[in-house]
Order: structure tokens, then sequence, then C-alpha cells
């Protein structure tokens, strides 16, 4: 059954929102209600709550805060303005940024469109009046695309949307190339304030949401300020400031975002995020002024605030008598430095032991900040310091079917072994796959002429073909 909503305009009662199923029956928003339910008899009509929509919407501009911007704002009634300016490599690039928008939004049960360009006003118009669910337009190629969208694109008022239809304005390109006097007198300055700001050529502010329990710490400068040094030294002055906040609430910071407002009311904004929660002065100033270099101070900064957009618990940590907590701080550390650099798609990580006897198995990767210590099997045999995944195909000659090679062939080179140890065998983990039960590898080390030792393993145990083939396989090296 499609679903709609049904809202009020003076006296008429008209459709506020519709489901894609009521879009593809013919119902458009705007639509009296009657002529709705004469198109389609069994509509599952709803009463418009716009309060509560709005307060959906900014729960939804605080998720984006956390997540992908410290510049987001609310544009009701449906729509949010996110300023990722040097951000998108955080997500892998603007078209992953985008795609995770719309996956994350998908979760929520939000059916969305996204959009990305070089101005709040074009993003608007792409995402609205074109098709495609995202939408990214290159920097430079704006103006191309906006010319052909439709005059409504513009967000005008409804009476003068209507007057530019009557004199025969259908598209924004048609009405950019008229002289500007003329449609200035009858319209105002609106008009073409509209269309400067979709272009790029007037300055369209952001006002960030922010949560009312929201530590934050400001400054206001009565000389705009611009040198690097003064904006890294208030930095310090703000983080104090709020550290002081934290500690009253038992709290550290996962998220700082820095906000600072220019002359002409543009704000410049960097983004800051730990794994753990953290007051530390000394870290949160080091992870602040390593992005300090990307503020364009314009003419002037002349407000400063610092908000922590995101906290957690920080309880009191018992010290190691010996060794202290340096070691685990200066992890921790090196990992947000690391993830505010390069951002969440980095190849960060860590290992851990896992309980498999199957080499490629024993050890797992885990997120930098994860905590499990996993388990280490007791291998009675030395491991080689280096890897190969997947073991390496290698020709052998040896005495006897079941010794070690006396020589072999790997990667377009011989070798001649001096000694060999082995064998080791490891048999498959039948709770793995079926394929893998009975599996036999028999594992070596050899060492060479030149004194480097391998770790390689032929297959099968020589008796039963189900086992493996008898092939020769290099698996790692010993440093």
């Amino acid at each position: 059954m499609p679903l709609v909503l049904k809202g009020s305009d003076g006296r008429r009662r008209i459709v506020t929102a519709i489901d894609d199923f009521a879009h593809s029956l013919g119902i458009r928003v705007g639509m009296p209600v009657a002529k709705a339910q004469a198109l389609v008899n069994d509509l599952h009509l709803v009463d418009a709550d716009p309060h509560a929509d709005l307060t959906e919407l900014e729960a939804l501009a605080l998720w984006g805060l956390r997540r992908y911007s410290p510049l987001v704002m609310t544009d009701p009634p449906n729509g949010l303005v996110l300023d990722v300016t040097g951000a998108t490599h955080l997500h892998g690039g603007e078209q992953d940024l985008l795609r995770d928008i719309i996956a994350q939004l998908a979760e929520r049960g939000i059916t969305a469109k996204v959009a990305l360009s070089e101005t709040w006003g074009a993003s608007y118009a792409l995402v609205r009046y074109l098709p495609a669910p995202i939408t990214w337009i290159a920097p430079g190629k704006t103006d191309d695309t906006l010319l052909r969208l439709p005059v409504e694109a513009l967000r005008l008022s409804a009476a003068t949307l209507d007057d530019l239809r009557v004199l025969g304005f259908d598209t924004i390109g048609e009405l950019a190339s008229q002289p500007r006097a003329p449609l200035t007198l009858r319209f105002g300055p609106d008009l073409f304030r509209r269309i400067d700001m979709a272009f790029g050529r007037m300055a369209q502010p952001i006002t960030p949401a922010e949560p009312p329990e929201m530590l934050i710490s400001s400054r206001a400068f009565f000389e705009p300020i611009g040198a690097p040094e003064t904006i890294a030294k208030y930095t310090r002055y703000l983080v104090d400031d709020l550290c002081m906040r934290l500690e009253e609430a038992g709290e550290g910071v996962l998220q700082l975002d820095l906000r600072c407002t220019r002359v002409d009311n543009k704000v410049e904004a960097v983004q800051v995020r730990m794994s753990k929660p953290v007051r530390d002065l000394k870290r949160l100033n080091k992870l602040l002024c390593d992005k300090i270099e990307t503020i364009d101070p314009g003419f002037g900064i002349e407000r400063m605030v610092l908000a922590a957009t995101h906290t957690g618990v920080l309880l009191p940590q018992q010290i190691h008598a010996t060794y202290g907590e340096a070691a685990s701080a200066d992890v921790e550390d090196l990992w947000d430095t690391l993830h505010n650099r390069f951002g969440e798609t980095s190849r960060l990580y860590r290992t851990a032991p896992s309980p498999s006897d199957i080499p490629e198995r024993a050890v797992r990767r885990l997120p930098p900040s994860s905590t499990e210590a996993g388990s280490l099997r007791n291998a009675r045999f030395r491991r080689p310091f280096r890897l190969l995944r997947p073991p390496e195909p290698m020709q052998t000659m040896a005495l006897l079917p079941d010794h070690p090679p006396v020589s072999f062939q790997w990667r377009g080179s011989r070798y001649r072994v001096t000694a060999a140890d082995g064998p080791e065998r490891i048999r498959g983990e039948w709770w793995q796959t079926e394929t893998e039960a009975g599996k036999v590898r028999d594992y070596y080390i050899l060492q060479v002429d030149g004194g480097e030792r391998f770790w390689a393993f032929r297959t099968g145990d020589g008796q039963n073909e189900n086992t493996g083939s008898l092939r020769w396989y290099m698996h790692g090296k010993f440093a």
C-alpha cells in the first residue's frame, strides 16, 4: 500500500511526502490530497508531523557531525548540508564517501540521494533535480551542469518562479544569460544572489549543528588573526580550557572539531578522532596542530570554537609500578596520528595470535584499537620471519621421495641445500572445510649455500593420494 504524508497549505490539504511506490503511481509532493485519492484508491494517508521530522533531522545532523565532517547543518524539511572540504580522503575519496553515506543511511531505513560539488547551492540543485542517487561534479565542471537545470533549483519563492515561467525562463542557463539590471529591478536582489551562491561567486556560510550537551570552548578576537603559529597558540588555550571541563565531567574526548570563523563569515574546520577517550593536553594539541596548515585564514579569523563532539567516560587507571602507562599510550598516540592522517580506509592494523596450526591462519589482523589478545599455540618448531601468502610452487630434486630436497628452484633461481631440519607434520583442519579433511603438509627448514634458510613443505604423506599431491611449496624465509 503506497504511503503518503498529508499536511495543510492554508485551507488546502496537500501531499507533503511520498514513498517510492506512491511516486510510481503518479502521486507527487504538493498535489492536493483529493487528487491523490482519485488516482489511487487504497492510499495509506498519515498526518505529517513537521516538529518530529525536524527533531529527527537534527539527530541525523549530529550523526553526520560525528562521522563525516565538523560542518553539518540541517536544511529543512528533508536535507542536510555537509562541508567535507579536506575530509574526503579520510573515507577513500569523493565517490567512496558518497557511497558510504548512502549505505549508512540505508542501514537506518532511510532512502537518500547525495550530491557533491563546489558549492552548497549547486549540490542542493543537483541532488533534487538530477535522477541519479549519487552525483559528483568534479571541480571546474559545475557551471555546465547547473546551466541545464530548471529555475526551481535556485530555491526561489513560489511567486518568483511563477513569474519567471510566465516570462519564458525554464532553465538556469536562460536566466543567467540575461542582463541583470532589468531582472533585479523586477524581482529584487535575491534572484541573482541565489545564482551567484550556486556558482560560487558569493559565499554561503554554514551554521554547524551543535547538541546542547556538547562541551565547547571558544575565543573571539578584537583583531583578526591569521598566522599559523598564532592559530596554534590559541588552539592550545582552547584545548587547556576544554580539558578542564572534561576532567570535571569525568570524561575524555573521542572526537574534536576546531572551527575558525573568518571575517567573511566563512568557516574553516578541522577534525581529529581518537581511538579511546583522551584528555591529555600534549596529545590533543599535537593532533590538532598537525592539521592547522590546512586552515585558510583568508583575511583573518575572528572567532575560534573547539567542540568535543564525541566523548566517553574516562576512568582513573592503575599505572604499573615499573613500566607505567608509557608503552600503551605511545601505541595509542601513534594510531591516532596515523588514523587522522590517512583516514578510516587506511591499511592500519595490529596482529594477534590465533589458535590454529595452519601457518597462514596462526595470526589474525585486528583493528589497531582492539584490546583482544588472542591465544598462541606452543609450536615445537621455529617459524620464519617472513611468511609467503599464498605459498609459492617450487621445483625440487630429492634422493628419496620422503626425504628433503638436495636442491630446488624458486623464483627463477636454483639453490643447493646444505642442511635440512624436519619434517614437521601439520594436518588439515577438518572443521574448516570438507576438502581440507585428511590433508597433510610436511614442513622442512632448508639451509642453502649462501647461508639463507627457507621454510618449505611437501603436500601428502606419500601413501594416500587423498592427503596431497606430493608437490613442494615455498612458504617462508628466516631472517
